[in-house]
């Protein structure tokens, strides 16, 4: 039995070794995020649903803004978060600052819009605070398929 536990420690103490010895690596990238503007999503977009506009609805509402990858390679499955406030300061989208995903992001600026829905009657104007992009070097999600089709907001940053 005392063999057993010997051998345990001398496992756990290489394991141990092995763990300290590797070298850190990031498997996620910070971006820089500018210029993010918040702004009532046009009308002709089919996610501003004018019809819904009541209390039991949402409004739509488009983050944009430009983000930057100063690394020389693409960061993938990129997330945007972003804690929204109404004119109170409350939060508007509870226990979520995540808003949404713009894919990859290739080195340099790039453009991105998200679609938020915000729910009817939230006291105005509607602003935004903390905004940070980031990404992976490698995918984390199931890609999208090339004969997936894109919402209007997403066809006009990607110029089709």
């Amino acid at each position: 039995m005392a063999r057993r536990a010997g051998w345990f420690l001398a496992g756990l103490v290489v394991a141990g070794v092995v763990l300290v010895g590797l070298p850190q690596t990031t498997w996620a990238t910070d971006l820089i995020v500018r210029e993010v503007v918040l702004e009532p999503c046009p009308l002709e977009d089919v996610g501003a649903q004018p019809e819904l506009r009541r209390p039991t609805g949402a409004s739509c509402y488009a983050l944009r803004g430009v983000v930057t990858n100063p690394s020389r390679k693409p960061v993938v499955d990129t997330d945007v978060f972003a804690l929204i406030v109404d004119s109170s300061g409350e939060p508007v989208l509870q226990n979520r600052t995540r808003v949404g995903s713009i894919g990859d992001v290739l080195p340099g600026e790039s453009e991105f819009a998200l679609r938020l829905a915000v729910p009817a009657g939230t006291p105005g104007p509607i602003s935004f605070r903390n905004v940070k992009a980031r990404g992976f070097k490698a995918p984390v999600r199931t890609r999208a398929g090339e004969d997936d089709e894109l919402l209007p907001l997403e066809q006009a940053l990607a110029g089709s």
